[in-house]
């Protein structure tokens, strides 16, 4: 069986679609991973997948492309798998994939659909309403024939050896960015919970992208290690396995961290739920406001003044957490 899995959005999505990759890689022969640009990393990070076709669907992502003739042609004649999963968010219709799946000659095809869904699926399957993304991942994969395969917690393949970048542990990571600003704590805030981190007795870490490297120098400081550009996916994760506990929003890095089994201080804007979003199968402490007026509103800007869903949480609060997990583990 060549078997065909589709996550088309981000880093964390992807990551987040890992167990039921598993489930899937354990019955088929093969595992293709059909993903977006912003994911192509994380796909290079699961185990159970044999090969990874990269394209930017015009109807995934904060900037899609124009719709080009060309570019679908050119993903039809790729494919080739016999079954597919097409997974997505529970705000995400999963029917523009399936065509170009039963174009491509896909036999086999399932999702979760509240939409009907015509010839395009031969299993429609309905996800649990609270369902963690995992969880509601591992359903669609088991309605289809395939069980979980372990435990179902996030993991990603063995990280490179990071002590040169990182220093010696025990450390713990903070990682100020955010794909989207709504799910952003402030720079300043960032800034004041590296500093009572560092007067508490913790060496700190600091995480970005190469574009956030002004936002990581200024929440470092002098009080902490600057990483921000230093590391890609697979660095990255070999920092935050040797650290000690992890605080950032609900970002990739979170699940990461979550797929290397380190617990997570998780800042969480409610623009998203909770329940579906947070860190998964590791200890975490959530913070922020989940009753703001943002919630579930799906906002990338932050729609209240004052961001008052995080910015109401303190820099001693995030200390309290970290020092919370780290006697728990």
């Amino acid at each position: 069986m060549k078997a065909l899995v589709t996550r088309l959005d981000s880093f964390g999505d992807v990551l987040l679609a890992g167990p039921a990759i598993r489930a899937v890689a354990a019955r088929a022969d093969t595992v293709t991973l059909l993903c977006g640009p912003r994911g192509a990393p994380a796909a290079r990070l699961l185990p159970g997948v044999d090969d990874i076709l990269v394209w930017d669907a015009p109807w995934v992502g904060f900037t899609p492309p124009p719709v080009g003739r060309g570019e679908v042609d050119q993903l039809l004649d790729t494919i080739d798998a016999d079954t597919a999963l097409v997974l997505t968010s529970f705000h995400q219709s999963p029917l523009p994939a399936a065509l170009l799946l039963r174009l491509a000659g896909v036999d086999f095809i399932a999702a979760d659909s509240e939409d009907y869904p015509g010839s395009l699926l031969d299993v429609r399957h309905h996800r649990a309403p609270h369902a963690h993304e995992v969880e509601a991942a591992l359903d669609l994969a088991e309605a289809a024939g395939f069980p979980p395969a372990d435990d179902g917690r996030p993991r990603v393949l063995p990280p490179p050896a990071t002590t040169g970048l990182s220093g010696p542990e025990p450390y713990v990571v903070l990682h100020p960015g955010a794909s989207v600003p709504a799910r952003a704590w402030s720079p300043g805030r960032c800034a004041e919970a590296v500093r009572e981190l560092a007067a508490a007795g913790h060496r700190v870490v600091v995480t970005g992208s190469a574009g956030e490297s002004d936002l990581t120098a200024h929440v470092a400081g002098a009080h902490a290690l600057d990483l921000g550009g230093r590391t890609g996916a697979a660095e990255l994760t070999g920092v935050l396995a040797g650290a000690s506990v992890v605080v950032t929003g609900n970002t990739g890095p979170a699940h990461l961290a979550a797929a290397v089994g380190i617990p997570v201080v998780s800042l969480f804007s409610p623009v998203v739920p909770a329940e579906r979003w947070r860190p998964y199968g590791v200890p975490y402490v959530l913070l922020g406001d989940q009753d703001a007026p943002c919630a579930d509103s799906r906002a990338r800007e932050c729609p209240v003044p004052g961001h008052p869903c995080l910015d109401t949480v303190t820099a001693h609060d995030v200390v309290t957490a970290v020092e919370k997990l780290m006697g728990e583990t």
